[in-house]
């Protein structure tokens, strides 16, 4: 086993676990700019696999954070959408090679980024009243998709969650529990394409005491501070990124 030695690499791999930690910890978002920066420093697949132990963990810290604020019709209804995402997402990461995989993580930023600065432009698309059903069903299932190639699934679950204009507490703890359900799913995919191996749940233990402390300091910090001041930033750094992984995945 040989970790790697590459400062700039601990650096991006330290952001990523960060950003990652205050979206769990509300500041909703945020974790989607995690998996397009990892990729940029180590193989897109082997770096979900070392990155969902540390959702997992995560996760507990925010599902208990936010247990008594959730909306349980749409669990019920996103999450048979998301278990066929799922499933999609691993016959794709199974069947090409990591540069395909980095164009996808690359795409899936751009194309999110892009989206969340839309109202920058007043562009922003918005619905006249709550989403249908059906709509819930289709997000469920790119959520999945999304989650399982670059755990990238919270645009998609947003849009649905954010027609429904829940209270905010409501919108965070439903997408918590949601996401922790989701990530458990993905474990078998992600034993299936051998991302449980020494190397990946080594790095997996060395970041984790960083995971837990920036998801406690989200949950702090969500009741006090805007995430909306952070968002341009977030969603200019993974329009950029998302750039780079597709021009490394062409040349």
């Amino acid at each position: 086993m040989s970790l790697p030695t590459e400062i700039g690499f601990y650096i991006v791999a330290s952001v990523a676990v960060i950003l990652v930690g205050l979206a769990k910890g509300g500041f909703a978002g945020l974790g989607a700019t995690a998996m397009p920066l990892l990729a940029l420093v180590m193989d897109p697949v082997a770096g979900a696999g070392m990155l969902l132990p540390i959702l997992m963990v995560q996760d507990v810290v925010s599902v208990w954070a936010f247990r008594r604020s959730y909306d349980v019709a749409t669990l019920w209804l996103t999450i048979p959408g998301a278990a066929v995402g799922i499933f999609l997402g691993w016959l794709l990461a199974s069947a090409i090679n990591a540069d395909a995989v980095r164009g996808f993580v690359g795409v899936i930023a751009l194309a999110f980024g892009v989206y969340r600065l839309l109202p920058l432009f007043s562009l922003q698309m918005k619905m006249s009243g709550p989403a249908p059903k059906w709509v819930g069903a289709v997000m469920g299932v790119l959520s999945g998709f999304t989650s399982q190639i670059a755990h990238a699934g919270g645009p998609p679950f947003q849009i649905w969650a954010l027609s429904r204009n829940f209270p905010h507490l409501v919108f965070v703890g439903t997408s918590s529990i949601f996401f922790a359900i989701i990530n458990w799913m993905k474990v078998p995919a992600y034993a299936a394409l051998g991302q449980f191996n020494t190397q990946n749940m080594t790095l997996t233990a060395l970041f984790l005491p960083l995971a837990i402390l920036s998801t406690v300091a989200g949950v702090k910090l969500v009741k006090r501070v805007s995430p909306q001041r952070f968002n341009i930033i977030i969603q200019l750094l993974m329009v950029l990124v998302g750039a780079e992984l597709i021009r490394q995945s062409i040349w």
